[in-house]
């Protein structure tokens, strides 16, 4: 009965997130062992919260800020972050979250797509009463998802804003060495208050990363300066150039070239027929709060248990303000995951689904699967693709997600999806 179904969800999500809490609470000496052996020895009831959590982060000054101090240049509230919100928004120059200004035009016969970024030190919250110290890109983490069709120019403007020298990598295929964002080319990196303007060809079609290229490099990533960069398939070239998107050596008959030409035109957002799929964007990410080189909190978009189950009546109706739910899906509606790891400090991440299997393309670069009919994936840092899941067949209700690495899900990155 779905009473019974979302009510243990809801329990199962509870305990856990408040184990994970407790164990944490204001003692930045905590490590991963010390959080996994609360979970393993609190039992079956949830443990308390015990006050209003305090800030899982270094002092001012701490050992292990490699930079030094932290200051806050211009700071950003993580109160407007919603990983649900997240999940669903795209920018594309014609629309995207408003810290994200943009704008879509045409220049020499192609078409622009800019977008003003800006790096700040902000604090986030990444578990009830769990903050992070985080460097951001516009202020979130995940920076914004950028989205784009093939051949067009993407074009950043860039201001450092924080404390630290930052600059902009894209996981493309760049041409121009000074638009590489590296410390050795073009501008190098951005100290407080400078800027510059990265212009990047949106190329090859796929799910592509983006993140600060300063040193150290383990930091400046794990502190939350990274994003996703989405290029679309242009149908036209598709049709022209159908080798170039298929890892296929048969002939090209007309019914080859349709079946590519009929992706490319799902997987293109400005194409109607994008509009019969759902599409998401999961990036996997973890926290070393106390920064020892090991993650204490996993997630995907960045809050621990984001998609678990929270206070409901039963039957999949969320109480008012509730920020943790599943997410929602229609069951006769193909489901499209563009997703992303960024975890530092640990060798792979993985995305496994309960009672389904899906297919998935690396990197998003072929319009033919990968893999077909798997139900785990792997990827290791800055390696994503893109899942197709197909739920048509399944009763409504809750179907879990996770990493499979298991210390993974019981310290954050456990969730549902709710198919009705």
């Amino acid at each position: 009965m779905p009473s019974v179904e979302y009510n243990t969800a809801a329990e199962v999500t509870e305990q856990l997130e408040e184990r994970l809490v407790e164990s944490l609470g204001g003692d930045t000496s905590v490590n991963r062992r010390t959080v996994l052996g609360g979970l393993g020895i609190a039992g079956g009831a949830a443990l308390g919260l015990g006050g209003s959590g305090a800030n899982a982060v270094p002092a001012e000054g701490d050992a292990h800020d490699e930079h030094g101090n932290f200051g806050v240049v211009e700071e950003y509230q993580d109160t407007n972050f919603d990983p649900h919100e997240f999940l669903t928004t795209f920018n594309t120059g014609r629309r995207g979250r408003k810290n994200v200004p943009q704008r879509i035009y045409e220049e020499d016969g192609r078409t622009v797509r800019e977008f003003e970024f800006t790096a700040v030190d902000t604090t986030i919250t990444i578990a009830p009463g769990i903050e992070f110290e985080a460097w951001a890109f516009n202020g979130q983490v995940p920076g914004p998802t950028i989205r784009a069709v093939e051949s067009d120019l993407i074009r950043i403007q860039f201001e450092n804003l924080g404390r630290h020298a930052h600059t902009i990598h894209p996981h493309l295929r760049n041409l121009a060495p000074e638009m590489d964002g590296i410390p050795q080319n073009g501008p190098g990196v951005l100290k407080t208050g400078e800027s510059f303007t990265y212009e990047w060809l949106a190329q090859p079609a796929g799910t592509h990363f983006y993140h600060c290229h300063s040193l150290p490099l383990k930091e400046h990533i794990h502190r939350g300066l990274y994003g996703t960069i989405i290029v679309d398939p242009d149908p036209a070239r598709v049709r022209q150039n159908p080798r170039d998107y298929a890892n296929y050596h048969g002939p090209i008959t007309e019914e080859f070239r349709e079946r590519l030409v009929a992706e490319a035109n799902s997987r293109n957002h400005e194409h109607p027929e994008n509009d019969a799929v759902n599409e998401m964007v999961v990036v996997m990410n973890s926290f070393d709060t106390n920064f020892d080189g090991e993650n204490e909190v996993y997630a995907a978009n960045t809050r621990a248990f984001a998609y678990g189950v929270g206070e409901t009546d039963g039957d999949g109706n969320w109480a008012p303000g509730e920020t943790k739910r599943p997410i929602q899906i229609d069951k006769n509606t193909l489901q499209r995951v563009y997703l992303v790891n960024s975890t530092e400090f640990d060798f792979i991440n993985s995305f496994h689904t309960h009672s389904q299997f899906f297919d998935y393309y690396d990197h998003g670069t072929t319009l033919l699967p990968t893999s077909k009919t798997v139900d785990t994936i792997m990827q290791t840092q800055a390696q994503r693709g893109i899942l197709e899941i197909d739920y048509s067949t399944h009763d409504p209700g809750l179907y879990m997600f996770h990493a499979h690495q298991s210390e993974f899900a019981e310290l954050g990155w456990m969730s549902f999806f709710e198919v009705v």
